[in-house]
């Protein structure tokens, strides 16, 4: 199996006044290609910052981050600029979308720079992604005619544009109501069928149950990793869903 994130004895400490913070305690884990991890703790517990080690947003005071293949710990900021760019998609809980944008517009911007696309290519790659989510027929809407759900969908397209060697959803649901939350893990239960490598950092203990893997955070260490056997179905919780007319 191939590595896509190892994390060797990571920790991170905060100056905070006198006080030195300790973020992370020596985190250690290795994520596979093809998994689907949700990456839990609650406030305090090191999520954020681990997300943003993870995300090569943060450097790890000591530690090493190999992602996908490559040192990340040893990198300038400008090749860790790079290596994100190419190497992760992000989505996040509040879509971080550009307002005035249509949506083949904001899902393009990840190509912006790679040299390897000029525009005729990074339009076909955006409009193919917002297909592959269910946005077809909604190319050239802008976030202001779009519910939270087809936000969230354009996002993941923006995720998925540059194919990256992993996606990293932070809270992906947190602003969503239960059937379009249902809605978004379906699309990334069938990323996670396709062989896409997924981290989900979340605070809510459901959203483990349709994942492969659940790592658990408290105080900066990982007090739990475990694999799950029994992957619920999101078509079919969604399908269960009562109907609401509203």
């Amino acid at each position: 199996m191939k590595e896509i994130i190892r994390l060797d004895n990571i920790k991170r400490d905060f100056q905070v006044g006198d006080e030195t913070v300790h973020a992370l305690r020596g985190i250690t884990f290795t994520i596979y290609e093809g998994e689907f991890v949700t990456i839990m703790g609650s406030s305090g517990s090191g999520k954020s910052t681990l997300l943003n080690t993870l995300g090569c947003l943060d450097t790890p005071t000591s530690g090493d981050y190999f992602l996908d293949g490559v040192s990340v710990r040893s990198m300038g900021k400008n090749a860790r600029a790079v290596l994100r760019n190419r190497k992760i998609g992000f989505v996040f809980q509040n879509y971080n979308l550009l307002p005035k944008t249509t949506a083949v517009e904001n899902v393009e911007l990840p190509l912006m720079y790679n040299p390897a696309y000029n525009s005729v290519q990074r339009k076909e790659k955006a409009v193919n992604a917002l297909i592959a989510v269910g946005l077809g027929e909604r190319l050239n809407h802008k976030s202001n005619q779009m519910s939270g759900g087809q936000m969230q969908r354009v996002a993941i397209a923006r995720a998925l544009v540059n194919d990256p060697a992993v996606i990293l959803a932070d809270e992906a649901t947190g602003n969503l109501d239960t059937r379009t939350s249902f809605e978004i893990l379906v699309l990334f239960q069938r990323l996670y069928e396709e062989g896409r490598t997924i981290i989900f950092v979340t605070h809510n203990p459901e959203i483990a149950q349709y994942s492969s893997r659940n790592i658990m955070l408290r105080d900066g260490h990982v007090i739990s990793d475990v694999k799950n056997t029994n992957v619920l179905s999101a078509e079919k919780a969604l399908a269960e869903l009562p109907i609401t007319n509203d």
